[in-house]
């Protein structure tokens, strides 16, 4: 059993998986205050809720896009587990060829989503990945990771939104009945949530514009599953796509020990 953790701006996930099966998942919200000691309590209260046995880990693997907390959280994973964890990053085999500038600039989380996407789906691939930030990473025929856009994540527009005008309300993040709102809450969905929706479209379009033909497009992150259906493109929403990749690198590099 593989317990793969990924280290977000937003939520640390931690899944206990079996090959590219998720057993069990949680997700926690990340503080960079916490220490190795509290965090390890989060991770024993994960296994005792669910029974599982840290004894059963044949290892660990942790990616992380906040560098203050990837050592304080691989410290918490040898002291909940006894394992030390893998740390997604130089010297790590991946299987993702990329081709960007400064490679070494590649978010740990994008490298993870494209092993996982390039596991499950033929390339060309679209992956979006929808936290914090929206990223959109590109990968050609080859497989070759060519690049991407980040942009705002809609709950980040949207709290900017209310925090930097004096008359906005913070709300939830629903879909509204129809593009033109006759309210200030409806307005500000349709903004928000639609408006992303039919950024993503357009921007599909303009990708796929320079590859030169359709991909196959793969969305991921907290909100993927609430954002994907309202585009009018086809997206595959895939919740679990950077514990997959996670758990197909750490079996890459085993398999190379």
């Amino acid at each position: 059993m593989l317990l793969a953790v990924d280290i977000g701006n937003t939520h640390i996930c931690l899944g206990c998986m079996e090959g590219l099966k998720i057993l069990k998942m949680v997700r926690l919200t990340t503080n960079k205050l916490k220490t190795d000691f509290e965090y390890a309590s989060d991770i024993r209260h994960f296994f005792d809720f669910f029974d599982i046995d840290a004894s059963a880990l044949d290892g660990a693997i942790v990616s992380s896009v906040v560098p203050p907390l990837t050592n304080a959280f691989s410290g918490a994973v040898k002291l909940a587990t006894g394992v030390t964890p893998m740390i997604l990053g130089k010297g790590v085999k991946t299987g993702v060829n990329i081709l960007i500038d400064d490679p070494a600039q590649t978010g740990a989380d994008l490298v993870a989503a494209a092993a996982g996407a390039l596991k499950l789906y033929a390339p060309p691939l679209i992956i979006i990945d929808m936290g914090t930030a929206t990223t959109i990473s590109v990968l050609n025929k080859a497989g070759s990771f060519v690049g991407g856009t980040i942009a705002p994540g809609v709950a980040l527009g949207l709290a900017a939104l209310s925090s930097g005008t004096s008359q906005l309300p913070n709300i939830s993040l629903e879909a509204p009945a129809k593009v033109i709102g006759t309210n200030t809450v409806d307005s500000m969905r349709s903004g928000a949530v639609l408006g992303a929706a039919a950024m993503l479209d357009g921007m599909i379009e303009r990708v796929e514009e320079e590859l030169g033909g359709e991909a196959t497009v793969v969305a991921t992150g907290g909100i993927a599953s609430s954002i994907a259906p309202l585009c009018r493109r086809r997206i595959l929403v895939n919740d679990d796509l950077l514990l997959t990749g996670l758990a197909v690198i750490f079996e890459k590099n085993r398999k190379n020990k």
